[in-house]
């Protein structure tokens, strides 16, 4: 099956901010202290080493030398030739104390200028050394990383930081942290879900560290928990239905409408809507569970993954701010231009919204027609969302088909990726599934395809017969519907996302529910995962390179089965539903892994975790 649409859309360059999630304020500060001192670059030190320290040879006719003559050209080349010094590459940036000069690749420089305040080699003239900083109170006065001034930083004792020597320290510090799933302060969000309040909205975090961690958990200014939760366990924290959020259409904001999760130790954080599937001798049947990723890496550009519109049922994002005064832009994909108006989104799906902190804009696909007898065309995958400053976006539905004409319906959510992160490169797998005293069997699914720039090519390895090749223009999508385990292969960046099949096709267990595939580039060589114990059975679908040693729970994985050539191969482990559902997993290599489950007319899967480095175009 193959569904492609044409949207002309603009492209701009997105960033991932890196910080403890405290408030931050930005100033250019004129009064900035005086330069630290900067180690020389090589380059730097090949291109001075032959002058006296203060005085430069510049190699430029008219400059003065070190015995206080004027040099000229073959003055200079003589003396580079004695030392045996390369030239510094043209448009180095170096520092002669208070003046940045620019190298011109041929043992001079094309230009020199006097800085007022410092010089830091590589960046040239600045308001102050990238770094430096002094504490006031729990404040820290740090200068920023291109050293255009200082921004104000409240080490947040929630999350056990201290200010010394103008930086935010401790074991939640972004210093200390990384890139990565595994964090110490998080949002969860409510999407839309037709599911009974009787059964709980829940987030379940662990502890990877070796020391407790207290667990704070608001809602705006409100405090709804505190949980101490001990080294290397998890707890399991119910919370109140959000019903703004729960029910469907119009789009809207929701003014606080996330719960904070900070912790005093890392973390790492999963959100479940519904948690159980069965209770009181009733069946949800409608559920999935979602990733959450901490906000030191929150994007500033993404391209939404969700899914149609279904029989009267919208498909959705969201999208909640760390930040007071952050700026939404939307630009709707051919597909998500129309949407269920309100919160500032017009019926086209385009928008400007201010949100902030922890405020929640949720954008419905509009309910139209093509129902039942064929799918809805509404459907905000594709959309592009760029910020001014870090958000989290979740794709879902509250709950449809897949495929549209196969029952039975079910919730979808998942983390949507920012654009920094995607990769040109994917592998995916299709799911295992086990009915009551049988072998587990493969469970098919949906794999979406989503173009992020124009003229998109795709190529699968082994070669799929039937799957979409080209994407004419970004927020275009394309999915194919199989049980193949392959690589895809693209020449521009693509989101990529899966869909468990409902009951109706094929085994007749297992609902859908929604994964994001991982990059490769983000692939670990440890996890920490959760699975639930409530649910009938969970799997992991781990993918490694060929001929990689992994260990599950401290016991190695049997082969992997490769998938075509692509040099890489898959496993299909069955986890036990023995004790609390955390577990281990690691590898001599990098490699992925997938973590789904089945109940009574239900399923959930989401990615085990993964890092966020960034990825060039």
């Amino acid at each position: 099956m193959l569904v492609s649409f044409f949207v002309q859309i603009g492209c701009t360059g997105g960033g991932t901010a890196s910080d403890s999630g405290s408030t931050t304020t930005a100033m250019t500060d004129t009064g900035a202290g005086p330069a630290a001192d900067v180690p020389t670059t090589a380059a730097a030190d090949a291109t001075t080493s032959g002058s006296t320290a203060g005085t430069p040879t510049t190699g430029t006719a008219g400059v003065t030398s070190n015995d206080g003559t004027s040099d000229d050209a073959a003055d200079t080349a003589s003396t580079s030739t004695s030392t045996g010094d390369a030239p510094c590459e043209q448009g180095t940036i170096l520092c002669d104390a208070a003046v940045a000069q620019v190298c011109d690749g041929a043992g001079g420089f094309e230009s020199e200028e006097a800085c007022p305040m410092a010089c830091v080699p590589g960046l040239g003239c600045v308001l102050c050394t990238p770094g430096e900083g002094v504490c006031n109170g729990p404040v820290a006065h740090q200068c920023d990383e291109q050293g255009s001034g200082f921004v104000d930083t409240v080490c947040d004792n929630i999350q056990g930081l201290a200010c010394e020597d103008g930086a935010c320290v401790g074991a939640c510090a972004p210093n200390s942290l990384g890139a990565s799933y595994i964090g110490c302060d998080y949002y969860a969000v409510i999407t839309s879900n037709v599911v009974n309040e009787m059964f709980d909205f829940a987030v379940i975090v662990s502890n990877v560290s070796d020391e407790d961690a207290d667990v704070t958990i608001t809602r705006g200014d409100e405090a709804v928990d505190d949980i101490l939760v001990p080294a290397n366990t998890l707890k399991i924290v119910p919370l109140p239905w959000i019903t703004l959020l729960k029910t469907a259409a119009p789009s809207k904001v929701v003014e606080d409408g996330a719960y904070r999760i900070r912790s005093t130790r890392p973390i790492t954080a999963y959100q479940y809507s519904p948690l159980d599937y069965t209770k009181n001798g009733k069946f949800s049947y409608t559920n999935d569970a979602s990733l959450l990723i901490p906000v030191n890496v929150w994007g500033r550009e993404t391209f939404v993954v969700s899914r149609n519109t279904h029989q009267q049922k919208p498909g959705a994002y969201s999208v909640v701010a760390r930040e007071d005064q952050t700026t939404v832009t939307l630009t709707p994909s051919a597909t998500g231009k129309s949407v269920s108006a309100g919160g500032g989104v017009a019926a086209d799906g385009s928008g400007v919204v201010m949100l902030d902190r922890g405020d929640v804009l949720v954008v419905h696909s509009a309910m139209i027609g093509g129902e039942p007898r064929m799918p809805d065309v509404s459907d905000v995958t594709g959309t592009r969302v760029v910020s001014d400053r870090p958000v989290m976006i979740l794709g879902s539905h509250t709950c449809t088909y897949v495929p549209w004409n196969k029952g039975s319906c079910d919730h979808l959510e998942e983390l949507n990726l920012p654009l920094d992160n995607l990769s040109r490169e994917y592998l995916v797998s299709s799911p295992l599934v086990k009915l009551p005293n049988m072998t587990p069997q493969i469970k098919g699914r949906m794999v979406r395809i989503v173009a992020t720039r124009p003229g998109t090519t795709i190529s699968y390895e082994p070669p799929q017969n039937g799957a979409p090749t080209l994407l004419a223009d970004a927020g275009d999508y394309a999915e194919l519907q199989t049980e193949a385990d392959f690589r895809i292969s693209a020449n521009h960046k693509i989101a990529v996302a899966e869909y468990m099949l409902g009951e109706g096709v094929g085994i007749q267990t297992g609902d859908p529910s929604m994964t994001i595939a991982v990059p490769i580039e983000q692939f670990r060589d440890s996890y920490l995962f959760h699975a639930p114990t409530n649910y009938e059975s969970s799997f992991a679908n781990i993918i490694a390179p060929i001929g990689a040693t992994i260990t599950l729970d401290g016991q190695p994985i049997a082969g992997l089965t490769p998938i075509g050539a692509s040099g890489f191969g898959v496993a299909h482990v069955q986890l036990s539903n023995a004790g609390d559902g955390d577990h281990t997993i690691n590898g001599d290599e990098r490699f992925s892994v997938q973590v789904y489950g089945y109940g009574e007319a239900t399923s959930y899967w989401y990615p085990g975790g993964l890092d966020f480095q960034p990825v060039g175009q």
